[in-house]
């Protein structure tokens, strides 16, 4: 074995190691990175020959950790690893992104890169590793490669920026951001904010820039000591210069007549389109079996150049529109009658269909991933169908695209939801409509969708997508606001930016060509927050205030909090107790321990189901206090009074004397039975015993010149009152008692 490794130190003294030479070395690269208890495998493999009609570059990022990593075992009846986790999924983009565009343009060949966590302590995160590993593993390939990159996170704890932080530090961050670069280049920005400044952002990419140099100069010493500089000589395309000169010099002025004619989408691609076919039209079929593949790459060539050009010379984007212009907005709220919540919201050619749908607890995600498990309270969900570009194949599930468009809009609102929001929330984009920016016309569509559902957001959230056309290492350059997906597709760049007012809650950039200065950034960044904050008027212009209550149809929940000593009482014996308030009550009833603390949380369609359910367990937690008025049931009825159980679980005596002002010689004179509603006062609870003395006549009016009744002799009120009371607490049976003859004479 030959085993090379290297270090790498970050700011605050913590260290990463990576290791080549040990493990996996039938692969064309491979590499094993830690740091601390964290090990992550990266391997490479690229075929030899690209496949015939390959004209892209086919790439395929895999990243998976294993449970047995943390020392878990998987769940389901297999217990072992299965599909891709949305975690994972997120964690593989953010690799490719930064990757792909440094591979060379012509280099056709299939390459899969596969980046294994095997060991964590849970402290590390893995995911901000898996950059660095990747591209270390290419470092020590004859894959060609025009890095290398890395990749860390950035965040902001106490005002301060950490280069990779721990999941302890994060969850204290106003900022989380992953930034992706070569020495020389931004490649890749992505992450979250509490509404920070654009000038805030810009600082924490130059500090990830800076510690990216330094991995990036590690690993071209890995490469170095490996031994492995020399690439492999590949040829990919097969190329007629002579025909991409006839095909630029007869087809240019069609195209660039076509970009600059302000058409829409449809008519401007059939256009596009004919010019090509006109083109082929001058060969034989025989010649375009031979020559079709080129031809449509070089007219792919000359529609980029005709539409860079028309925006560098002329300022004239493919829609017509000047390059800070924003396309025309139209919006609708509360659409659909079934949601809790919904909203149109349509720019140009892009339509997001958003709803909104509240639950309880009941209705939580349940996140078991390897290193991340809890409760997800807050779900965005995004679903772009083939209609909505007019394509004509069925939807085969839910793509990486749709994870990947889905979280930037979920990034853009979770911290806008209330803290201790009792509703769980769903909110589902349907993308109508797609040519460009759909993530940010999901942003959009969520917050009109939120607000029409009576979610109290702290503020309304926008988001605009922004392109770059340069030339001459971003010398001459223009920044596109609101781009179409052709600009994105043929363009420079995708910056996607979402905010309020105040400031940014989250971005995702890609860079497709090197020399992006930093004031090509801060210019994007303020153009940005000028087309962002347009979109945010148009949005209040709509809709100018968030609905004052829930719509009639959504479940109402209420939230109380009881002792942990109380817990066991209300859920009793199999969840008995619990389960007989949900039936009784209609209510839906959720209780869990937090802090020491059960927090209950009661929901229903109705708000009298509420109250009942939350009336029967303040009776259950309730304590007892004398002077308080209370409505019990008769549970029983004796000789000399009724027991009234005034409190769950808990009774005492109303004796015949408190039930009223009147004298009742027996107790059927009073006209009470068992079963009877009847409010009571406590009047004292008895200090050894335990037991509660109540009182109905103290709640009615004393009768005027009302006089108390002549006490009978002592032993006659403990023959008629006491002793019977006792026995019967005792469960003893009722006897004649026989006195001495004493007592007798005396009576």
């Amino acid at each position: 074995m030959n085993v090379v490794s290297k270090t790498v130190t970050l700011p605050d003294g913590r260290t990463i190691t990576i290791e080549t030479g040990k493990l996996a070395k039938q692969a064309d690269g491979a590499v094993t990175v830690t740091m601390g208890g964290t090990v992550l495998l990266a391997t490479v493999c690229a075929a030899k020959e690209a496949a015939p009609g390959c004209d892209f570059m086919p790439l395929q990022v895999e990243y998976k950790e294993k449970y047995a990593s943390i020392g878990r075992f998987p769940g389901g009846f297999t217990k072992r690893e299965g599909r891709a986790s949305d975690y994972e999924i997120l964690s593989c983009r953010l690799v490719d992104r930064a990757l792909r565009p440094l591979f060379p343009d012509d280099f056709h060949a299939e390459v899969f890169v596969n980046i294994l966590l095997f060991s964590s302590e849970g402290e590390n995160m893995p995911d901000a590793l898996a950059g660095l590993a990747a591209s270390a593993a290419l470092a020590v390939s004859d894959i060609p490669f025009n890095g290398p990159i890395s990749e860390v996170r950035v965040a902001r704890v106490d005002g301060k920026f950490v280069i990779n932080p721990t999941f302890e530090q994060l969850a204290k961050a106003d900022m989380d951001l992953m930034v992706g670069a070569t020495i020389d280049n931004i490649m890749m920005v992505e992450g979250e904010m509490d509404e920070v400044q654009e000038s805030e952002m810009l600082e924490a990419i130059r500090v990830a820039h800076e510690a990216i140099k330094d991995q990036c100069r590690v690993q071209l010493e890995l490469s170095e000591a490996v031994g492995k500089l020399q690439k492999r000589e590949y040829c990919h395309e097969v190329n007629d210069e002579d025909l991409r000169k006839d095909v630029h010099d007869k087809c240019y002025a069609k195209a660039y007549a076509v970009a600059t004619s302000g058409t829409d989408k449809h008519q401007r691609g059939e256009a596009f389109e004919a010019i090509v076919e006109e083109y082929k039209a001058g060969f034989t079929e025989e010649e375009l079996t031979e020559k079709a593949e080129m031809i449509a790459r070089y007219y792919h060539d000359v529609e980029k150049e005709a539409m860079r050009r028309a925006i560098l010379d002329e300022g004239k984007r493919l829609d017509g529109r000047k390059t800070t212009e924003i396309r025309p907005i139209w919006i609708e709220t509360d659409y659909l009658p079934g949601p809790h919540g919904s909203a149109v919201f349509t720019r140009g050619e892009t339509q997001s269909l958003t709803t909104v749908t509240l639950g309880t607890k009941s209705d939580e995600k349940l996140v078991d991933d390897v290193l991340n498990y809890g409760k997800e309270r807050f779900l965005l969900h995004y679903n772009f169908p083939p209609f909505s570009t007019g394509e004509a194949r069925p939807q085969r599930g839910v793509g990486r695209r749709e994870i990947g468009h889905g979280n930037l809009a979920h990034r853009a609102l979770k911290r806008m939801i209330p803290e201790d929001y009792p509703y769980v929330v769903r909110v589902v984009s349907d993308i109508l409509e797609s040519n460009g920016s759909s993530s940010m016309a999901t942003v959009c569509a969520g917050t009109l969708a939120l607000r029409d559902a009576g979610v109290q957001i702290k503020k309304p959230v926008s988001g605009i997508a922004m392109g770059l056309i340069s030339e001459n290492k971003g010398k001459n350059y223009a920044i596109l606001s609101d781009i179409l997906g052709d600009e994105d597709h043929l363009g420079d760049m995708d910056f996607k930016v979402t905010g309020t007012k105040d400031g940014i809650t989250a971005t995702q950039m890609d860079i497709k060509v090197d020399g992006l200065s930093y004031e090509i950034l801060e210019n994007a960044l303020e153009q940005a927050k000028q087309g962002r904050l347009h979109i945010l008027g148009k949005i209040l212009e709509a809709q100018p205030e968030t609905r004052s209550d829930l719509k009639p149809h959504a479940p109402r929940i209420e939230k109380m909090r009881i002792g942990k000593e109380f817990i066991g009482a209300v859920i009793g014996p199999g969840g008995k107790i619990i389960q007989g308030i949900q039936e009784q009550s209609g209510a839906t009833v959720n209780i869990e321990e937090v802090d020491n603390c059960g927090i209950i949380e009661i929901s229903a369609n109705n708000k009298a189901a509420i109250d009942a359910a939350m009336a029967l367990i303040k009776g259950i937690v309730a304590i007892p206090e004398p002077g308080e008025v209370y409505q019990g049931k008769i549970s029983s009825v004796m000789p000399y009074g009724c027991f009234v159980e005034f409190l769950p679980g808990k009774d005492g005596l109303l004796h015949i004397s408190e039930i009223d002002w009147k004298r009742f010689e027996t107790i059927e004179e009073a006209g009470l039975k068992e079963g009877d509603v009847i409010d009571v006062k406590l009047l004292e609870i008895d200090a050894k015993t335990g037991k509660f003395k109540l009182s109905r006549k103290v709640l009615m009016e004393k009768p005027e010149g009302y006089q108390e009744p002549e006490r009978r002799p002592r032993r006659e009120r403990n023959e008629r009152s006491g002793e019977r009371f006792e026995r019967r607490e005792r469960g003893e049976r009722h006897e004649r008692r026989e006195f001495p003859d004493r007592n007798r004479s005396e009576e």
